[in-house]
């Protein structure tokens, strides 16, 4: 859709933080004075040692290295908890909302300031140091943001990883980290059903080569799960020994903040390496611009800190800003799909970001859950992890924004630890399900596959010109896949892995990956990774997955499967299937569809074709392309009947 609208509010424009003309004029200022531009956005957080080198940036693969304000120290908990303590300590940093409705509880500045001390003085106790890797696993609770910030003041690393990955996944994502302390929950809960952390862990940990030497449990809920004798500790058994005040290390700005694992091309999880000083600057300059936030705004992004955007935008950039962030640790249709409209009715939220998916599943269930509830505190609405389509857009800004807030629809990435291209909340013309306009000191470009730059109107790979502070720094532990994965292709560029599509107006529109990682309800699933899970269990032969065009997640996964000779298909193979899969894996990379196809199409030398397995997932079976590479083209036939017969 490439009808303009217009922006809301037009007469408030100067009571923001943008409009069109500051925009524009910051802008270009940010490009063309890059260095200045950063150096001034820098003293938006607090150090304790000035830098003298903004960036020192090389994307050859000789010199691959990225540094931002690199003899500069700081410590992040500090910025997000003690510099607000003078003026902020009674008020409100955390909200958080249960899966159960009626119980929420405010976390103050001060409150959070003494849960995290005591937190890191207990894992000093527990024999955790500067740099060492501590890897999070718990629910959306007050303690999973008091862990990330207490191993930020000790100056460990923290790995979080997201609830609902499977103790292999687990097991894999410590091993690579090389970690050796574990943060869990005894039980936690999610849409009314429970989820047994502990458990999970305790499986991940019997995994060959998984060296973890002490587990810290946090007792969430009300019941006993097993201890081991010298590796499992219970929190509130040794909280109380420990003091409120804990002294915060002075990390360079390069040092490590976290690793988070993020689905790659070849089936292994990258770990990607963010550092402290220029994330820091990044993620609150984006959350203040972006969102347009103001003091004393209310601010909830119901993402999960297991991802980047729960990161971003639920810890470090709003209590950066000093911000009131409210955590969900449950559905948005649970108990009813009335619910997130009551917790914004409740706390009056003034800004809210959320997923595609969570929006077309409340579209679906109705006006009349929304109707009963005042929503007009909200001013400014934000979508991330997918592209929004025109569609659910809309009923966005009608229904819940009652075309009065503008929408910010994100474009970024794990990678680029922000938001890279977005609307300016008050300052862009809004166009529905689109990326919009780059942020300060973001040049994309459009290319083509030899690396010819593209002009407006033109479809191509999205790449980067130059860095940005929030930049990722590695690929834990493989400088090589790094550059591979991220400058290769188009040398001296920052590839995206995306294609985007600019308009006329400068306008740039997500068309989506170029490699075999599916974007699914807002999560990066590998193909490599779910086909090789499929592959695993004993009946399968070979696996192709591919994603389809789906009414709730926008995409779905549609795996096909060849079986053994000789297995007998049984009724309820396809269900255990998927019931591997999430062993394997964990639930949100269940295939929504399974067919299974006695041969995949293949070219001659063996490649598995799933441009024409997507298009039949779709039912484009008269738009196939080519198949004349094809070694045996009446395979695809035999799909489509199969399909068909099957009524899928």
């Amino acid at each position: 859709m490439n009808k303009f609208l217009l922006e809301p509010k037009e007469m408030l424009l100067h009571k923001h933080h943008l409009n069109n003309k500051n925009y524009s004029k910051l802008y270009k200022e940010s490009l063309l004075n890059n260095e200045n531009f950063w150096k001034k956005i820098a003293k938006r957080i607090s150090w304790y040692k000035n830098f003298n080198t903004v960036k020192d940036v090389s994307f050859k693969k000789e010199d691959l290295h990225i540094s931002w304000f690199k003899e500069g120290t700081l410590n992040a908990s500090v910025n997000c908890i003690d510099r607000h303590l003078q003026k902020r300590a009674s008020q409100t940093a955390l909200i958080c909302e249960a899966d159960e409705e009626n119980q929420a509880e405010h976390i103050s500045y001060k409150e959070l300031y003494e849960e995290v001390c005591v937190l890191a003085n207990a894992l000093k106790d527990l024999g955790v140091k500067k740099g060492h890797k501590v890897t999070i696993y718990l629910p959306m609770i007050k303690e999973a943001v008091f862990a990330m910030l207490a191993c930020a003041r000790i100056g460990a690393v923290h790995s979080v990883i997201f609830g609902g990955f499977s103790s292999l996944a687990i097991a894999q994502r410590i091993k690579d980290c090389r970690s050796k302390f574990v943060i869990t929950a005894n039980e936690g809960q999610r849409g009314g059903k429970k989820i047994e952390y502990k458990n999970i862990v305790d499986e991940a940990l019997k995994v060959k080569n998984v060296h973890v030497e002490t587990v810290l449990v946090i007792k969430h809920k009300d019941v006993e799960v097993f201890i081991q004798n010298k590796r499992d500790i219970y929190y509130h058994d040794i909280k109380n020994k420990y003091e409120k005040v804990c002294e915060p290390a002075q990390m360079k700005a390069e040092d490590p903040l976290f690793i988070l694992y993020t689905s790659g091309s070849t089936g292994k999880p990258k770990g990607i390496l963010h550092t402290t000083g220029g994330y820091m600057v990044y993620a609150s300059f984006t959350h203040e611009m972006i969102f347009d936030y103001k003091e004393n705004d209310i601010y909830w992004c119901s993402a999960d800190v297991g991802w980047i955007t729960g990161h971003s935008y639920i810890v470090y950039g709003p209590l950066a800003n000093g911000a009131t962030s409210l955590i969900f640790a449950g559905m948005p249709t649970y108990p009813s799909p009335a619910r997130f409209w009551k917790i914004v009715e409740e706390h009056k939220v003034n800004i809210l970001y959320t997923a595609p998916t969570v929006l077309r599943t409340l579209m679906k269930e109705g006006d009349e859950y929304v109707k009963p509830y005042n929503l007009s505190s909200l001013r400014v609405l934000g979508s991330v992890g997918e592209p929004i389509n025109p569609k659910t857009w809309l009923w966005y800004y009608k229904y819940i924004g009652k075309e009065n807030c503008p929408i910010v629809d994100t474009w970024w990435q794990t990678e680029t630890g922000g938001i890279l291209i977005s609307p300016q909340a008050y300052a862009t013309k809004l166009k529905a399900g689109c990326a919009s306009v780059p942020f300060f000191g973001i040049k994309p470009l459009l290319l083509d596959e030899h690396s010819k730059v593209l002009s407006d109107n033109e479809e191509g790979d999205l790449c980067i010109n130059d860095s940005w502070p929030g930049q990722m720094r590695g690929i834990f532990g493989n400088k090589k896949r790094f550059y591979e994965t991220y400058f290769k292709t188009h040398t001296n560029k920052y590839f995206s892995g995306d294609r985007a599509y600019r308009d006329k107006d400068g306008f740039y529109w997500i068309r989506g990956r170029v490699d075999d990682v599916m974007n699914i309800s807002g999560h990066r699933i590998s193909t490599a990774e779910l086909e090789s899970a499929l592959v695993a269990h004993e009946d399968v032969a070979e696996a192709a997955v591919v994603s389809y065009s789906h009414a709730i997640k926008g995409e779905a996964i549609f795996a096909y499967v060849s079986l053994m000779k000789n297995i007998t298909i049984k009724k309820d193979l396809k269900e255990e299937l998927k019931s591997w899969v999430k062993e394997q894996i964990g639930s949100h990379a269940k295939p929504e569809i399974i067919q299974f196809s006695p041969a995949l199409p293949k070219t001659r030398s063996g490649k598995i074709m799933r441009r024409i397995l997507r298009e039949i997932a779709n039912k484009n079976f008269e738009n196939l392309g080519d198949i004349s590479t094809l070694a045996d083209s009446s395979v695809v036939e035999n799909i489509i009947t199969l399909y068909k017969k099957e009524n899928l």
